[in-house]
């Protein structure tokens, strides 16, 4: 008689496969870099707004306006980095999504539930905690949206500090809550941003963009084809009225990111990884270093927690991602048959969610955009975002250092190699080929203890003569 079947329980955040474990490294390894960049941008900009000799060449620089006004793109040095450069993050962000979707955990629509349940949690509640602040306080609505994105580089760059241990699960499960969270921004942006349409440039766009994809299914190849198309269809984005970003991350959804026989990277992967610098450390800290220079002092910082607008932004980035995120998590795991991984606890989980309360260069453009013409609002915006996303780093600092020490032992576990053949012992486990090397090891090991043994006791032997 045949055992009945048994569904297998799915681990919440257990063990990644180790070609997704490979690209999650490498793609933390250069986030990181520009999480550490974006720091320094954002510094300097504070520094250079706040020191009072220097604050007039910082307004100069910012709206010195450059570019061909017949194309309606005469764009100061600010817009040009929040419409243009940003437009190079959102590409890099809508590959990241296409692959997440082709070749990675969100291929699997069970496994895909957790960060999209997450990310959705994560900003719904801080839009409502941001509403039920404004209502109550007799605030303007507008803002809503502010509080609902994660910025991953700043994110990535803190856990590279304090979370070195960090099991690569979690790492995963952070990098991917914030692809989704990136394109959910992103539809927000386009949908509720965007007051005149110029349907004639929104046509020729959408046109670019079938240019676009038809050369990418016949195979054509060349920088000097697609960079002059993609500059083409950005601006033609712009000019309709539609955020220019949105023809980044449109773009990037069209490359192939899914292998085909012979390939040791998909196209997609390809670009992904020639552009990923120039995205981390150009585009973003250009971004930051004209959108992160607010005036602060103590009367504005004290404004931050008594104006409804800035206290909105300020609890739905810390408290607001905190619990919508673990509530996300929480949620899956017990309506779903998925489960906890034995390895972690709901702290850790809780550690991390923390962590995408630094809601920084999204946050700050789509402040920019909430508020736009009101500019003392928009810069009380800003700093609400600085003081929210920095609140929130030293909130999840705390949080990891706690738990650190467990941090270290699964790092160790996922890490060792005994057998030295550069992959973790962790995934061949059912590799007969892995066993007899280790028992190999293991006899030379028992050999030469033998041999030490059996040394010892010649040597003890001869002790027992005369001196």
């Amino acid at each position: 008689m045949a055992a009945p079947r048994t569904t297998p329980t799915r681990k919440v955040l257990g063990r990644l496969s180790l070609p997704e474990r490979t690209f999650v490294a490498d793609a933390l390894r250069t986030e990181t870099v520009g999480g550490v960049l974006l720091l320094l941008a954002s510094v300097t900009a504070l520094v250079w707004v706040n020191v009072p000799a220097l604050h007039d060449s910082y307004e100069s620089v910012s709206h010195f306006r450059f570019g061909p006004e017949t194309l309606g793109l005469d764009l100061s040095v600010a817009h040009w980095a929040a419409d243009g450069l940003l437009a190079v993050f959102f590409f890099v962000a809508g590959i990241e999504l296409k692959r997440e979707l082709v070749a990675g955990d969100l291929r699997d629509p069970g496994t895909a539930a957790l960060p999209v349940v997450a990310a959705l949690c994560g900003m719904a509640v801080p839009a409502l905690v941001y509403a039920l602040t404004n209502l109550i306080g007799g605030g303007s609505l507008a803002g809503w949206a502010v509080p609902t994105a994660t910025d991953i580089a700043f994110a990535l760059a803190v856990l590279a500090v304090i979370g070195t241990s960090l099991p690569n699960a979690l790492r995963a499960f952070l990098l991917t809550l914030a692809v989704v969270d990136d394109l959910c921004a992103i539809l927000i942006i386009a949908v509720l941003f965007t007051d005149d349409f110029d349907f004639a440039a929104l046509g020729a766009a959408f046109a670019g963009l079938a240019v676009f994809w038809l050369l990418l299914r016949k195979g054509v190849r060349g920088w000097y084809v697609y960079v002059p198309l993609a500059l083409v269809v950005w601006g033609l984005m712009y000019n309709s009225g539609v955020h220019a970003t949105i023809a980044g991350v449109a773009m990037g959804l069209m490359l192939r990111c899914a292998r085909r026989e012979g390939e040791d990277r998909s196209p997609g992967e390809h670009i992904e990884h020639l552009v990923r610098p120039l995205s981390a450390g150009l585009a973003v800290p250009l971004f930051a270093l004209f959108s992160a220079g607010v005036a602060v002092s103590g009367g504005a910082l004290g404004k931050v927690f008594t104006q409804p607008e800035t206290l909105g932004v300020v609890l739905g980035l810390v408290v607001g991602k905190a619990i919508g995120i673990f509530g996300g998590t929480w949620l899956t795991a017990r309506f779903t048959r998925a489960s906890l991984s034995e390895n972690l606890a709901w702290p850790d989980v809780f550690a991390v969610a923390s962590l995408a309360g630094i809601g920084f260069t999204v946050s700050l453009l789509i402040g920019e955009l909430a508020f736009e013409g009101d500019r003392v609002l928009t810069d009380s915006v800003k700093a609400a975002v600085l003081t929210g996303s920095l609140v929130a780093a030293v909130l999840a600092t705390v949080l990891l250092k706690v738990r650190n020490a467990k941090y270290r032992a699964l790092w160790a576990a996922e890490e060792r190699d005994d057998d030295l053949d550069g992959i973790p012992d962790v995934y061949e486990q059912d590799d007969p080929a892995y066993h007899l090397r280790m028992a190999a090891i293991y006899e030379r090991k028992a050999a030469e203890h033998r041999r030490l043994a059996e040394v010892a006791g010649g040597a003890g032997d001869g002790d027992d003569g005369p001196a």
